[in-house]
């Protein structure tokens, strides 16, 4: 079926994800602006809902299960997306229903195993963007739109995991590693340093589901006292401010003496 007869049919959003996900129509679909096409089509589901989403407030140790658990299915980033907005699609409905979820499992191993920005502060960084909007749309999002930025920063300086899982699928003791940093890689390797155990070793499986179970826990924190309006920024980082360039704190974790600097007077 062609993408303009599915238009032509007027079929409801649900509609349109069970019967075009595994079509090559479907795929076109969503890669062209197929969130925006199901917030225009005629849906039974509920009125049109502008970006940013609204927003009620979940109870963080339930969402931290839910990650916890979905992390053996998705894996980190969608196991948070999951979190908070499975909860949402029954408390709020549209457009959380229509978010492909799933297709965010590519943030696995920080970024399709490339170890690159762990995909459970993707995973936040989706969800808070979403529901607050970005961290460059001005004074009406100051206090509620660094919470992606400021995630990251919890992330790198908190020692990991916090949640312990009501029942853990691992009942070894699992070590609390404090990454510096909010790459995948240096997270998970200095975890596995500390505890000695592999990469594929159930216990280093666990313990990135119990990480992602401390991201959503501490994300749902951030979003019900921005939802109340008493989320207040708790650090200012500025990298391009500060240094010109793009950057973390803690570039000599890997870079050592070859940092890349930008040009004088850039």
């Amino acid at each position: 079926m062609k993408v303009e007869e599915m238009v032509d049919e007027k079929v409801s959003r649900r509609g349109l994800l069970k019967g075009a996900a595994g079509t090559a129509a479907g795929i076109a679909v969503l890669a062209s602006g197929g969130l925006s096409f199901f917030s225009k089509a005629e849906a039974k589901d509920g009125p049109t809902v502008k970006w940013p989403w609204s927003y009620k407030k979940l109870d963080p140790a339930i969402t931290a299960e839910i990650a916890y658990n979905e992390w053996y299915r998705v894996f980190c980033g969608a196991a948070v997306i999951s979190s908070v907005f499975g909860q949402l699609r029954d408390k709020i409905g549209e457009p959380y229903k229509s978010f492909p979820i799933d297709a965010f499992v590519f943030l696995e191993g920080g970024m399709a195993g490339w170890g690159t920005i762990c995909g459970s502060n993707a995973g936040a960084n989706i969800v808070s963007n979403m529901i607050i909007g970005p961290r460059i749309a001005g004074p009406e999002c100051e206090n509620g739109a660094v919470i992606g930025s400021n995630m990251m920063k919890w992330y790198s300086e908190t020692p990991l995991p916090v949640y312990a899982p009501k029942d853990p699928r691992v009942k070894t003791v699992i070590v609390k590693t404090t990454s510096d940093s909010p790459l995948c890689h240096l997270s998970v390797g200095k975890w596995m340093k500390a505890s000695g155990y592999p990469l594929g070793s159930p216990e280093r499986r666990d313990r990135c589901a119990r990480v992602s179970a401390s991201v959503a826990y501490k994300l749902v924190e951030d979003l019900n006292a921005w939802k109340d309006g008493k989320y207040v920024e708790k650090a200012a980082w500025s990298p391009a401010k500060n240094f010109g360039i793009t950057a973390q704190q803690n570039c000599t974790d890997c870079h050592g003496a070859n940092i890349p600097a930008p040009p004088p007077g850039k």
